[in-house]
């Protein structure tokens, strides 16, 4: 039977997922800037067996027509936002086990600058902190913010990410051998110079040369998250994710989305069940079914076409309250336009395919009202939503989910009183939580990158350094 994995989707924000939650009573995430608003909900989910609390972060915002529209700014639509690494320290000294995911992206800043943020991350939680690697997100508007003329289309982007990565890796992996550091007061010797190593990386998008100066963390490299399920990102999460969130918006789908990551892992040498998917999952739960209805209701009456589209525009570029509603969204190339460089996943969902016909505009808006980017929603009982997440998983052959509150940390509160016991009693979680690096906690391997990961080759090249060393000295 397989066991079901928890983590949880938070932004360092007035909500999460792009719909509108904070006016209702329930809802306590506008205390966003509260530091011990964050250290609540991580001491819920640490005590509940939650594998991680995740952070999506970035520098964008949505955009209409290439300024912010006014509904963004009064609904607090994905705007503002905090960078939430800084949160993290602290909830990892006040927790004991949770992990500690956060997005960084690789169109941004040089990997020298994201290698030694993420080292000292992982030094800091005692090796419980994880990558979650996007090549963007509102690309158009980080664009113009940091001055650039335009964003770099969608694959394009995915192939700088390898590179990123791969020099990231190398820092992390191929600088300082095992033993390096020293640290002998009687001596006098921090670190052993013969057991450092220069990495020299010329690359296409990428150049560095010289000494990593993070010596090696518990998992030297984090734990590699991926989000996004276009063609080329299931290729980037099959070369590069230890874990990946994908989006599902149908059983169909992310089971075709789940065994094409495996399958592309398998072709590249890596072990497929050895990733561990996961997707987005908003529970609405209560003591009894009406309940849970009645709560679900009061979140359905606060949505609006207006909070959908600027949620959609943010992600994919396209103001769909500017396209006729009758028609759907091929009208945008039909018309002259273009599309696709931003949230390929959300616009491919409504493009038709397997036979199926492509929603109207209009079926799109009432698709994603209350939905925004969450992924799956479950209403009812602790039974119902346990029964459903057992269903979820076994047709899919998922690993677990990413709870997307709504009433937040109601919501959690909830799913940790109600539905975790009953996950628990059917074998689906286990009592006694694992502990350790998140990488023993989520993969159940060891603490650094398993043997078949394409990182593992800058490892591989301090071992042959340090071989040839013994027989030179030998």
């Amino acid at each position: 039977m397989k066991q079901i994995h928890l983590g949880v989707f938070e932004v360092a924000g007035p909500q999460v997922g792009g719909t509108l939650s904070w006016p209702h009573p329930l809802n306590r995430s506008l205390d966003y800037r509260d530091l011990n608003h964050w250290i609540h909900i991580a001491q819920v989910l640490d005590r509940a067996g939650f594998d991680f609390l995740f952070f999506a972060d970035g520098y964008g915002y949505p955009t209409v027509g290439g300024d912010l529209p006014d509904v963004a700014a009064t609904g607090g639509i994905n705007f503002p936002s905090l960078d939430p690494a800084l949160y993290i320290p602290t909830l990892a000294h006040l927790t004991e086990r949770l992990g500690f995911v956060v997005t960084s992206s690789t169109g941004l800043d040089h990997p020298v600058q994201t290698a030694r943020r993420f080292a000292t991350l992982d030094h800091l939680t005692n090796g419980r902190v994880g990558w979650n690697i996007v090549t963007g997100a509102s690309q158009d508007a980080v664009a113009k913010l940091f001055g650039h003329e335009e964003m770099t289309l969608h694959d394009a982007r995915y192939d700088q990410a390898d590179e990123y990565l791969d020099l990231a890796m190398n820092l992390w992996e191929g600088s300082w051998e095992e033993g390096a550091l020293v640290q002998d007061r009687e001596n006098v010797i921090f670190a052993d110079p013969d057991r450092l190593h220069r990495v020299e990386f010329e690359g296409e998008h990428f150049r560095s040369s010289g000494y990593f100066t993070v010596d090696p963390s518990p998992q030297r490299t984090p734990v590699l998250f991926q989000a996004g399920t276009s063609a080329r990102g299931r290729a980037y999460a099959a070369r590069n994710a230890e874990c990946v969130f994908v989006q599902g918006t149908t059983i169909e789908q992310t089971k075709f989305n789940v065994a094409d990551i495996r399958a592309k892992a398998a072709e590249l040498g890596r072990d497929p069940q050895a990733i561990k998917i996961l997707v987005g999952l908003t529970v609405t739960v209560a003591a009894t079914h009406d309940e849970a209805v009645t709560l679900r209701a009061q979140f359905d009456d606060l949505q609006s076409d207006e909070v959908v589209a600027v949620l959609y525009a943010g992600n994919t570029g396209i103001d769909l309250l500017s396209l006729d509603p009758d028609r759907t969204l091929a009208q945008i190339e039909e018309d002259g336009g273009a599309f696709g460089q931003m949230g390929q996943s959300n616009i491919d969902r409504f493009l038709g395919k397997d036979g199926r016909p492509a929603p109207t505009v209009r079926e799109i808006l009432d698709q994603l009202r209350g939905r925004g980017t969450r992924g799956f929603q479950v209403v009812g009982s602790p039974t119902e939503v346990a029964d459903e997440l057992e269903r979820m998983i076994d047709e899919t052959d998922l690993d677990g989910f990413l709870i997307e509150p709504i009433f937040d940390p109601t919501d959690l509160e909830a799913f940790a009183e109600l539905v975790v016991p009953e996950l628990r009693r059917r074998g689906r979680m286990s009592d006694a939580p694992a502990t350790g690096t998140l990488r023993e906690q989520v993969t159940g391997a060891g603490p650094h990158l398993a043997s078949d990961h394409p990182g593992a080759r800058f490892r591989d090249a301090l071992a042959i350094a340090r071989d040839e060393r013994a027989t030179d000295a030998s």
